[in-house]
């Protein structure tokens, strides 16, 4: 029959499993690890020393064991915290395992009562265990995703539950209201117990891989310097967006643009004004096109705007509200970039049976044609070729 005591080896060997998940992950500049690594590393040297009670000196597995396994509720609150950018409480943490270990203290040499000892390990963890709860459970509603918060939410309140269970009943026991044979509580409460850390630190892991996927999928969909959509998936997005609109008779239109003179720019200011220029231009592109609109950068200076659900008429104006929202005169405020520039624009509207390319083709034709009759302005192209469309200068 499985005894405490391998419960508890079973429990410091999945710690040091743990070690090495959180190991390979120590590399990823992800915030908590330093904390979840260093609670499992605890962990592991915590339960040999409960398991070596009657072997090894009180001081060492009774108040050296549960302070080690109180910091290790405390750690694994700090990482998660930290994780979620949250401020860690390090002095309240610090004086609640204080309080806790003066409990234990009063409990082993003032008053030797095990059953005392664990009403007061079990509210220490509790409360730690809950406020992991609260804490995830709050972040779950920007989570990158949201079932690894969930889990580890859920886990550790149910792991709360489970020690003010534990403290319930000893309690009860202690007052003598039921009685319960202890090695059975013992074992009941152990088994569940094992599996409190190990969630927890699997909970860490799941979060983490959700927020390095996350991350690593912005960086494959976006642009590293404006934020924009990258041209790879700009055009997914347009592909998916040609499907609906074929599919639904749906309008669907796009413009594309690039900064005046921008070469000019580069080589009169240097490039990284020019860098800060293209960062304007997206940031307040945003501020201009809807929600459901989407601003890609194909490349160099040349940005993209899909506008589903839009016809020929309302993009017109769309791009000319944009023409006008980014142009930046001499003699006016010259923006955050610090200079004055202005960009074209190409509207092209996705004609029945059209592809993206053949769209993209007409709107550049467009956006050519507006520079060769002196800039800053708004092109439309029609299928018998672009036209242009007069703008207040």
């Amino acid at each position: 029959m499985l005894s405490a005591v391998s419960l508890l080896l079973v429990t410091m060997a999945l710690s040091v499993v743990m070690l090495f998940v959180l190991h390979s992950l120590s590399h990823s500049d992800v915030r908590g690890i330093r904390e979840w690594s260093a609670a499992n590393a605890l962990a592991a040297l915590a339960l040999p020393l409960f398991a070596a009670r009657g072997v090894l000196p009180d001081l060492l597995s009774i108040e050296a064991a549960n302070t080690l396994l109180m910091s290790t509720s405390a750690l694994m609150l700090a990482g998660f915290r930290r994780h979620l950018g949250l401020a860690v409480p390090w002095r309240r943490l610090t004086a609640w395992i204080a309080a806790g270990l003066a409990a234990v203290v009063v409990f082993h040499v003032g008053h030797d009562s095990m059953g005392l000892r664990v009403i007061a390990m079990s509210v220490v963890h509790a409360v730690l265990c809950l406020a992991m709860g609260v804490s995830v459970l709050g972040a779950v509603g920007t989570a990158p995703r949201r079932y690894p918060y969930r889990f580890t939410a859920w886990a550790a309140l149910a792991i709360a539950l489970v020690y003010i269970v534990r403290a319930v009943a000893y309690g009860m026991q202690a007052r003598g209201a039921v009685r319960i044979d202890d090695s059975v509580l013992n074992l009941v409460f152990f088994s569940i117990g094992t599996l409190a850390l190990p969630a927890l630190t699997l909970g860490a892991v799941m979060m983490t891989n959700a927020g390095i996927i996350a991350r690593a999928t912005y960086a494959a969909d976006h642009d590293y310097l404006t934020g924009a959509r990258s041209r790879r998936a700009f055009f997914d997005l347009a592909e998916r967006e040609r499907a609906r609109a074929q599919r639904t008779r749906a309008s669907l239109s796009l413009l594309l643009f690039d900064v005046d003179h921008f070469k000019r720019i580069n080589d009169s200011h240097g490039h990284p004004t020019g860098d800060r220029v293209l960062v304007e231009i997206v940031q307040q592109t945003r501020t201009v096109i809807r929600s459901i609109d989407t601003c890609g950068r194909l490349g160099g200076e040349e940005f993209a705007v899909l506008l589903p659900d839009t016809g020929a008429d309302m993009a017109l104006r769309v791009a000319e509200r944009l023409r006008a929202g980014l142009e930046r005169p001499p003699r006016s405020s010259p923006g955050a970039s610090g200079i004055p520039y202005t960009v074209s624009i190409g509207a092209a509207t996705l004609e029945p049976g059209e592809t993206i390319a053949a769209m993209l083709s007409r709107a550049d034709q467009a956006l050519y044609e507006a520079k060769a009759k002196g800039r800053n302005l708004v092109v439309r192209a029609q299928p018998g070729g672009p036209r242009l469309r007069d703008t207040a200068r």
